[in-house]
């Protein structure tokens, strides 16, 4: 299975999220774009390609041993300096409908073993994600 680039790795990232609970609702698909449109890791990404990363992402997921070929793929692509902003992604896109179902929980955990970020890192990167999303 060949690499991907770092901006693939990480939009991967945050679908497989998004798509964890099978309901990618409108709140983590304009937290996708957003975060694609703002941060400074995308700012050489061609924003005009999220759709078609979106839907290559989905057909590796409907194949055979898929979740375990997505996470394997991303934790293969992505460079060691940008495993906790994969991490801090998965966790915003979670957060960005109010609540985190345990399907996303869930994979959250898996995503921060198969990245090795560590657990205190984890809990920091949550908190902050948790912060940014509250709601009164």
């Amino acid at each position: 299975m060949p690499t991907m680039n770092h901006h693939t790795a990480l939009i991967y990232t945050m679908i497989l999220v998004s798509a964890a609970d099978r309901e990618m609702t409108d709140a983590e698909m304009s937290s996708i774009g957003d975060i694609v449109g703002h941060l400074p890791i995308f700012r050489d990404y061609d924003r005009a390609q999220i759709a078609k990363t979106s839907a290559s992402c989905i057909d590796i997921l409907n194949g055979k041993d898929g979740l375990d070929a997505v996470l394997k793929k991303i934790a293969d692509s992505l460079p060691e300096k940008l495993r906790e902003t994969a991490y801090a992604l998965a966790c915003d896109v979670a957060a960005a409908d109010g609540k985190v179902s345990q399907e996303e929980a869930r994979l959250l955990d898996m995503i921060r073993f198969e990245l090795k970020v560590g657990k205190l890192v984890a809990a920091a990167i949550e908190r902050g994600a948790r912060a940014r999303h509250m709601t009164l």
